[in-house]
């Protein structure tokens, strides 16, 4: 079962051993972002937290993201990752998201970022009153996964740049995995370390990771794990 920790007034993070989710409760109605990799109960778990009616929200849709969406009907998402979603076996309806809707839980409004990348259709998720960005996997102090299908450097890079465009909305970011929080600071980082892999600036070491070759370029600030040149 995950580990439930209480972060501020009306939120929460579920540890699921090395990726994390996250409930924000408004005055209306509650949202978990993303399910978790080994969290089938998660509605429930986060039905115990709160009486409001619960909605869905998918960062990406990556396996360890979505354990607990069956036990949904519907779940708002990124169009553009439908594809990802439905290889992975991603059931109920999508509803749409895009950059600039605003999702309102009474007097909390999460704002979508579109931020694709990592996955075509990741979001990331700014809640405006705490002034909090739930990044998904694009911005964390891990390793950034840049290779396998449906990852791509270029838009990632362009996606960071864009993120950067909203960072007055935001102090700290909440990232599905590595350290919690992590500063906004980081964002700017990670473009710096994904051009110099794009320029072929720095070396990495090859590793296999899952059954698949990948080459790993380590940052002080985080790695990334990319396809081989």
């Amino acid at each position: 079962m995950a580990e439930i920790i209480k972060v501020i007034d009306d939120a929460w993070r579920f540890e699921d051993d090395s990726v994390r989710f996250f409930l924000f409760c408004g005055t209306e109605k509650a949202a978990l972002i993303d399910s978790g990799m080994n969290v089938p109960d998660a509605r429930k778990l986060a039905e115990r937290l709160t009486d409001l009616p619960l909605i869905l929200i998918n960062t990406h849709a990556d396996p360890d993201h979505i354990s607990g969406n069956a036990a949904f009907e519907e779940v708002y998402m990124s169009p553009a990752e439908e594809e990802n979603y439905r290889a992975f076996g991603g059931k109920g309806k999508i509803i749409p998201v895009h950059e600039g809707d605003v999702i309102d839980l009474g007097d909390r409004a999460l704002r979508i970022i579109d931020i694709p990348g990592h996955t075509p259709g990741s979001i990331a998720i700014i809640d405006e009153k705490n002034r909090i960005l739930v990044s998904g996997d694009s911005v964390e102090d891990g390793n950034v996964f840049m290779f396998g299908p449906m990852r791509n450097l270029d838009l990632y890079i362009k996606s960071m740049e864009h993120l950067e465009e909203y960072k007055d909305m935001f102090d700290d970011v909440y990232a599905m995995h590595g350290s919690f929080p992590v500063h906004s600071d980081l964002i700017g980082k990670l473009i710096e370390g994904a051009r110099l892999i794009k320029d072929q600036k720095v070396e990495g070491s090859p590793v296999n990771v899952f059954g698949s070759e990948a080459v790993f370029y380590k940052f002080s600030y985080a790695g990334f794990l990319c396809d081989p040149v």
